[in-house]
């Protein structure tokens, strides 16, 4: 049996390239050149499009030729929808910094960011993207059946990856991610990582996700390279089209 890492930086942006400048190689070398995903967000808050900074967009071709799968990830990253239900309101609350752009869109409006996100990136690129994740992991029904009707070969959220072409779930298990915005998220982030390093050693897939933003606390540094070292003697680098049925 193959024990999978899959490893991925979200909120790859323009506003982001300097953080991201330090960040990929850390990344790089725990588990090598190309052998992570990048997750792009095309204007994110709405601070500068991919398409409009020559300098970012080269270094995001230079990331796809390496063969850093390239996902489409929301399309500014803020949550400004109204939220009708309880249950939602809560999960737009209490799981992210109103940054669950997906969560309350409308199938046309999920539709139309898609279409439009997509093209921008893969113009940027010159490549397809290899699947669209959402931010905060947080998707609204119209949302689901958006990406599934856009044919997009990969999702994932805080517990699963499934392809929306055919619905079937292709890996399970919790995501390890971080968070710096408060003293008590980064201490249980320090803890979830090191839990899970030991809890999740025998997993068949293991994701880790990585934020720019986490370069500004040493203490996530420090701990993303223990964890990254940690999962690469048990588990092999991979692309999440690995899991994929051939």
């Amino acid at each position: 049996m193959t024990r999978r890492l899959l490893v991925s930086i979200h909120d790859v942006a323009p506003f982001h390239l300097r953080r991201l400048e330090t960040l990929v190689p850390l990344v790089e070398q725990a588990v090598g050149k190309g052998r992570f995903a990048l997750l792009v967000v095309p204007d994110f808050h709405r601070a500068g499009r991919v398409c409009d900074d020559p300098a970012f967009a080269r270094s995001l071709r230079g990331w796809a030729g390496d063969g850093c799968e390239i996902f489409l990830h929301g399309f500014t990253h803020l949550d400004e929808s109204t939220h009708e239900t309880r249950a939602a309101r809560i999960k737009a609350q209490r799981m992210t910094a109103g940054e669950g752009e997906f969560l309350g869109l409308s199938h046309s409006e999920a539709t139309r960011k898609l279409v439009e996100g997509r093209a921008m990136i893969e113009d940027a690129t010159g490549c397809p993207v290899a699947g669209f994740i959402a931010p905060a992991w947080l998707y609204g029904a119209d949302s689901r059946k958006a990406i599934a009707d856009q044919g997009f070969d990969l999702a994932e959220d805080h517990f699963r990856v499934w392809s929306p072409r055919s619905g079937e779930i292709v890996a399970r298990g919790p995501v390890i991610t971080y968070a710096s915005r408060s003293i008590p998220r980064l201490l249980g982030s320090l803890l979830w990582s090191r839990i899970a390093t030991v809890a999740l050693a025998r997993a068949t897939t293991v994701r880790l996700a990585v934020h720019p933003h986490d370069v500004d606390a040493p203490e996530l540094v420090a701990e993303i390279e223990r964890a990254l070292a940690a999962f690469t003697h048990s588990h092999i680098p991979s692309a999440y089209h690995d899991l994929l049925p051939v």
